[in-house]
Parts: structure tokens; sequence; C-alpha cells
């Protein structure tokens, strides 16, 4: 066996690497090992996808549809075994999972701004008013 792990040889990950380029730069080799991870950047925006994709699903009309999706997507279940929990065929579990996708696949309505008589919009007083009209920078 040690014969095996002999030729095996250990580095340090904060040993300097130098450059062959013009510049003559050293860098340390844990620098030069790629990240695997999906950084802040990433795991936001696969948070963000999904609170946007449940709300689209829980805007959805039909009952089988939102349960469909959920079990499929988010609980990895087959459509097998989601025929089983509705009570009908996996043909029939496909039919509505594809109508959902479908549906989710039509753009979501841009959310419209804000007027004064909007509910979550506090009034404004006259003068406050008068900073929001149109052109003017806010």
């Amino acid at each position: 066996m040690l014969s095996q792990i002999s030729g095996v040889g250990l580095i340090a990950l904060d040993e300097m690497l130098t450059g062959n380029g013009d510049r003559n730069e050293s860098v340390a080799l844990i620098d030069t090992i790629p990240d695997s991870g999906d950084g802040p950047v990433g795991l936001f925006e696969t948070k963000e996808m999904k609170q946007l994709l449940a709300l689209r699903i829980n805007g959805m009309g039909e009952a089988a549809r939102k349960l469909v999706l959920v079990l499929y997507y988010f609980e990895h279940f087959t459509l097998a075994e989601i025929g089983k929990v509705l009570g009908v065929t996996e043909s029939r579990v496909y039919q509505i999972h594809t109508k959902a996708v479908m549906q989710l696949r039509v753009p979501a309505a841009p959310p419209r701004p804000l007027t004064s008589s909007d509910p979550g919009r506090p009034p404004c007083a006259p003068a406050c008013a008068a900073d929001h009209r149109p052109g003017r920078p806010t």
C-alpha cells in the first residue's frame, strides 16, 4: 500500500505560483481553483425565482394544477405517484401538468405603477404631490 501512495505529492494551497508572461505575476495556488458554488448572487437569484414561481402557481385557477406542480417540482413526486394522490391516471396527470406549464409560460403582466388612489400608497400632502409630477426627478 505504501508503494501506491509514494508517487503522491503534497502541496500547500498558499504556495505562490509564478506566471510565464511578460508581467511575471505570482498568484496563490488556492486562487487558481475554480469556485463550484453559485455565490451570493446565484443563491439570491435562485431564491427569487422560486418565490416568483410560487406566486404564479398560487395565482393559478384549478387546484389540481397547483398540486401537480408543487408535487412534481418541489416534492419530486413522479407522475404515477401524483396520480395516486389525486386518484387519476398517470396520463391525466401528464395532461394537467402540460396545461399548467403552458399557463406558466405565458408572460406575467408587468406590475403597474402605484397611483395616489391605490390603497397601498399613502396619500401625499399637496406639497408632496407637486414633487411627483411626471417628468420631474424624484
